[in-house]
């Protein structure tokens, strides 16, 4: 890079005489750094940095458990999209199965749902996010739901159903915009009535913005479990399964002032992270053999008595069978583990529901509402010294994606993130 000398009884001028004589010597990188760093707009727009390029790559999965960096022309911004550059991007259960599986039928694809990144084009018709909030090119945003025209989904009025039924970015069928997911260099979010949603995150950092996602399926069944009326600040809650799922589901009750939380898992470094979560008791189910051992070894946690409500976490259906023995006559059960069909449970109704009058509700993904809700859960979390960004234990760069997938398919971890250059 070129060595620009700058005089000593130049130091304190101003910044605008400054540029005046010395931006024709710097490289463009240099002037547009200046410009960031100073907040300054150049021709009413705020410096994003390098230029747009006129091609970027998407981590494309063109099979079964192989990604490949493709290289796509950059799509034309139309008066109601937003080019974003993509920071990073977490790796979630639902694209391990996609990678493993192809259960959605989509290869090929480009993945990636729990990704944020940096505004750097925008329609004229882009002004506010979807609760409203100004937004501008430099901000940082992530995206929610796709709705379409579904008049039952608003941001205000979301009581009648979930977005259970809506598209997301980073599991959309291939077409030719091509940059639909997160894992790439930009994401093309598009206005009209295609139905994007997404918020101005600015004030969360990278790693919060990068859990937001999967943090905002548990505030969903947090909320879920609180409508049986039984999660108070004094309930002991046992939560099943402690993946990341279930780790952040720990978080989120410990925010809410609940501090009787048993962890129940097979992994001892995922019982000891629970700890640092939240929960103040921990049962390892490889150290007790059968269903009443076990059951017996959570009571002896909770001081001889059973749970007044359990989350269970996994996709295990012998884990949501077991789960009912943990908690006590007229308790509550939140099942949120099975996002998509992970086989039959097999339950005795009435020794498991009828006779102790079991609460039980389902979760599932979550409510505009409720991603709103989790930036403050996030921002709580960080307040009472919640290590939430020690969640993610292993980064990537995107040409590295295929390594990063099957990081995240030997369990070696918690969360797996790409994590852009």
């Amino acid at each position: 890079m070129k060595e620009i000398t700058i005089q000593k009884n130049e130091a304190g001028q101003r910044f605008d005489k400054f540029l005046a004589k010395y931006m024709n010597q710097a490289p463009k990188s240099f002037f547009y750094k200046m410009l960031r760093k100073k907040n300054i707009t150049l021709n009413g727009k705020k410096a994003a940095g390098n230029e747009i390029p006129k091609t970027a790559h998407v981590a494309m999965l063109t099979a079964l458990e192989h990604f490949e960096i493709k290289e796509y022309p950059m799509p034309e911004v139309g008066d109601g999209d937003i080019l974003v550059k993509v920071e990073g991007c977490g790796v979630c259960g639902t694209d391990a199965h996609e990678f493993k599986r192809d259960p959605f039928n989509l290869i090929p694809v480009a993945l990636g749902h729990e990704g944020t990144g940096e505004i750097v084009a925008m329609g004229k018709n882009v002004k506010t996010d979807t609760a409203g909030k100004p937004v501008k090119v430099g901000d940082k945003v992530v995206t929610c739901m796709i709705f379409k025209d579904d008049p039952e989904i608003t941001m205000f009025d979301l009581n009648k159903k979930n977005v259970g039924g809506a598209d997301v970015y980073g599991l959309l069928p291939d077409d030719d915009v091509k940059f639909n997911g997160w894992f790439a260099d930009y994401i093309f979010i598009r206005g009209g009535k295609f139905g994007s949603t997404f918020f101005n995150v600015s004030d969360l950092d990278l790693d919060s913005r990068i859990l937001i996602e999967p943090c905002a399926v548990l505030v969903h069944a947090v909320e879920r479990a609180k409508t049986t009326g039984i999660l108070k600040f004094n309930s002991r809650v046992v939560v099943q399964g402690c993946g990341p799922i279930g780790l952040i589901c720990i978080a989120v009750l410990r925010t809410m002032g609940i501090e009787n939380i048993c962890a129940v898992d097979g992994n001892q470094q995922r019982l000891d992270f629970a700890k640092r979560m939240g929960a103040t008791m921990s049962v390892n189910f490889m150290e007790h053999k059968g269903i009443e051992a076990l059951s017996e070894a959570v009571k002896d946690q909770f001081g001889g008595h059973l749970a007044d409500f359990a989350f269970q976490c996994t996709g295990n259906p012998h884990a949501h069978a077991n789960i009912y023995k943990f908690i006590r006559n007229g308790g509550g059960l939140c099942e949120l583990g099975f996002f998509i069909n992970g086989g039959d449970a097999t339950i005795n109704p009435h020794f498991d529901l009828c006779s102790k009058e079991i609460n039980l509700v389902g979760s599932w993904v979550y409510t505009l509402r409720d991603y709103a809700t989790t930036f403050d859960f996030l921002k709580r979390a960080k307040a009472i010294g919640l290590p939430m960004s020690d969640l993610i234990t292993d980064r990537f760069p995107l040409e590295q994606i295929n390594e990063a997938h099957q990081t995240n398919l030997a369990m070696t971890g918690l969360k797996i993130a790409i994590i852009n250059k």
